[in-house]
């Protein structure tokens, strides 16, 4: 699971995490899971919205590595370029063999 600054930022922004909390529309135990860890991108998006700063600025360190990919709806969050790689590797992987199947598909429709 991802690590937040979120506490360092409230300390610095001088708002306290329930004062967060209540601005973002969640309760404090809400809050809680977030910073732990336990959370969505759409709570992620409140919570740097409510504190003023790009949501990248919501994790462990400014230079740590974090990605976010939409697929069909699913958002994906990745806090390393390995983990990131074998996620794009497994989906060329899979578009490769849909693309055989479809390239099959087509051939069997052309002998009919």
């Amino acid at each position: 699971m991802a690590k937040f600054r979120i506490k360092e930022i409230c300390r610095d922004k001088g708002i306290t995490q329930k004062e967060l909390a209540e601005k973002i529309g969640i309760t404090a135990v809400g809050l809680a899971k977030a910073i732990a860890g336990n959370t969505t991108i759409g709570t992620l998006e409140k919570v740097a919205d409510a504190l003023g700063v790009d949501i990248v600025e919501l994790f462990a360190e400014k230079e740590d590595f974090v990605a976010f990919v939409r697929d069909r709806g699913q958002i994906y969050v990745f806090d390393s370029i390995r983990a990131l790689k074998e996620f794009t590797d497994a989906a060329d992987k899979t578009a490769g063999v849909m693309r055989e199947l479809g390239e099959a598909a087509d051939a069997l429709k052309e002998k009919e």
